[in-house]
C-alpha cells in the first residue's frame, strides 16, 4: 500500500502543503549599506559611461578593436565580445555572429573570458576579413 500523508487540523492536505512550502528558507544575497549600494551603483554607471565612449571611439576610428582584445581594460572585461564587435564600422550582426562562430566563441562570451587561443584566433581572422 502507499504512504498516508499527515493532514492539517481541518483535514486539508493541500493548506499542509502550501505551509510547508511557504516556511522554506531562501538563501538572500548579503545585506549591503545605502553608502555600499550607492558605491556600487556609481562605479555600475562609470564602466556603462566608459564603455559607450568607447563604443563611439571604436565607430570612429579612434580605438581599434584589436587592442581591446588582446589587452583589455578592466571595465571591458566584462563586456561582451559580440557587442564590442558591433561597434566597428560595417560590422552588423551577421559578420560579428560570422566571425565569432569560426572562433568557436560564444556569443554571449565576455571579453575577460576569452581564452589567449579564442583571442589570438580572433584578431588575425579580423585582420583577414574580406
Amino acid at each position: 500500500m502507499g504512504k498516508t500523508l499527515p493532514l492539517d487540523r481541518e483535514g486539508n492536505l493541500g493548506r499542509l502543503v502550501r505551509l510547508m512550502v511557504t516556511t522554506k528558507s531562501h538563501a538572500q544575497a548579503p545585506a549591503r549599506s545605502l553608502d555600499q549600494r550607492m558605491e556600487a551603483l556609481q562605479r555600475a554607471n562609470d564602466v556603462r559611461v566608459r564603455r559607450a565612449q568607447l563604443k563611439r571611439d571604436l565607430k570612429a576610428g579612434n580605438e581599434s578593436i584589436e587592442t581591446i582584445l588582446l589587452d583589455p581594460p578592466e571595465w571591458v572585461e566584462t563586456a561582451k565580445v559580440f557587442d564590442m564587435l558591433m561597434a566597428v564600422p560595417k560590422f552588423g550582426r551577421v559578420k560579428a555572429s560570422r566571425l565569432l562562430n569560426q572562433c568557436r566563441i560564444s556569443q554571449s562570451k565576455t571579453v575577460g573570458g576569452l581564452s589567449e587561443r579564442q583571442r589570438t584566433e580572433l584578431v588575425e581572422l579580423f585582420n583577414h576579413r574580406g
